[in-house]
């Protein structure tokens, strides 16, 4: 692996418990961990417990006057609908194309302060527009490598917290700010899991104790150090997409299912423009979930047909499913196909079976208040 990924503040702590690395986004990040591996931990989140470390999304700051306004008339989501104290999940879009640059999360303090997590790789681009377009008086900061992002996902996850005295049972999409070992942490009931939990943001000097205590604290509840590896399994269960795989530039929020993370009555934001005529026009393409009636397992670039020679689509996430045993996947489809079509995915050369639906593919304890 290349010397020059850079890696999360708790490196160490992965090593010692036989963490098996890959690259993602630029970042050295756990896969999955010795005597576990990618099943038994998407277990642990679904049943109990687990702690993901994913400091290697960006953390990025905008200050000043009006800086939520600025947000929000970039950004493709409507800060109007949610007030401080609250996070929402939003896009940031090509201003001609409406492509996804990223997917990302705001977390609004107040009028002069908007927290935004976006991707690991697409911190540097969501960043340099907005520097580019903000206002005098408003200043956008690029923190990717200064906080760590710790994720606790799971039904025990208030228990895990509140051992460490930590806020807990605050709304979905909420968050908190509080103090552990001294140091500020803003505790988020947000995560990419399905399951109820919340991700820690703190400073990296705090990092490795909190990392230290949450596996403490958890023990009793069946806590399971996770890797990428999970984290993926288990978003894809739910249908949440993954930039670069089910969105990108070359998809738009309509094509992505995301148009419900449009401010459609807003005055502006970034590729309004492109976004209302493809809407109104219909897309050509959207992202559809698929289910395997055999035994077949999908996965990205494999082709989807309708019929034996009439090619419809391609898979853009695919996994086996802990929790369901089968092949699940998202698939960019043709907007002519019915949406509950059966069709036939080529797995290595052999056409499989799959079910065309509507994610999520299970059914969580995400919004449980």
């Amino acid at each position: 692996m290349s010397d020059e990924l850079l890696q999360s503040p708790l490196h160490d702590r992965h090593v010692a418990l036989g963490a098996k690395f890959a690259e993602f986004g630029g970042w050295s990040m756990p896969l999955e961990y010795a005597g576990a591996g990618v099943v038994k931990e998407h277990v642990a989140v679904r049943e109990a417990v687990g702690l993901f470390d994913v400091s290697h999304l960006g953390k990025a700051i905008v200050t000043g006057e009006g800086a939520a306004d600025f947000v929000n008339a970039t950004l493709s989501n409507d800060l109007g609908r949610i007030g401080p104290g609250k996070a929402q999940y939003t896009l940031c879009l090509d201003d001609e194309t409406g492509g996804i640059v990223d997917d990302l999360i705001a977390y609004y303090r107040d009028d002069r302060h908007v927290l935004l997590v976006p991707n690991a790789a697409n911190t540097g681009e969501v960043v340099r527009r907005l520097a580019a377009a903000a206002p005098e008086g408003v200043k956008v900061t690029d923190h990717h490598q200064d906080y760590a992002v710790l994720a606790v996902q799971g039904t025990r996850s208030d228990e895990v917290l509140a051992k460490l005295g930590l806020p807990v049972g605050h709304d979905y999409m909420s968050f908190l700010e509080a103090e552990f070992a001294g140091v500020g942490v803003v505790v988020c009931r947000t995560g990419y899991t399905g399951e109820r939990g919340y991700e820690l943001i703190a400073a990296n000097s705090a990092a490795g104790e909190l990392w230290d205590r949450l596996l403490e604290a958890g023990e009793e509840f069946g806590i399971q150090a996770c890797g990428l590896g999970a984290r993926d399994t288990l978003r894809t269960e739910m249908g949440y997409p993954l930039h670069g795989q089910d969105i990108s530039l070359d998809t738009t929020p309509n094509q992505g299912r995301l148009g419900w993370a449009v401010g459609w009555k807003k005055d502006a934001f970034w590729g309004k423009a492109a976004v209302v005529a493809e809407k109104e026009a219909g897309p050509k393409r959207i992202l559809r979930g698929i289910v395997s009636t055999g035994r077949g397992i999908p996965r990205p670039h494999m082709q989807v047909f309708l019929s034996a020679d009439v090619a419809v689509g391609e898979v853009t996430s695919g996994t086996f499913s802990p929790t369901l045993k089968k092949g699940i996947g998202l698939a960019l489809v043709s907007t002519v196909v019915n949406p509950e079509a059966e069709v036939s995915v080529d797995v290595r050369g052999r056409r499989e079976v799959f079910q065309l639906t509507q994610p999520p593919f299970l059914d969580t304890s995400v919004r449980e208040s």
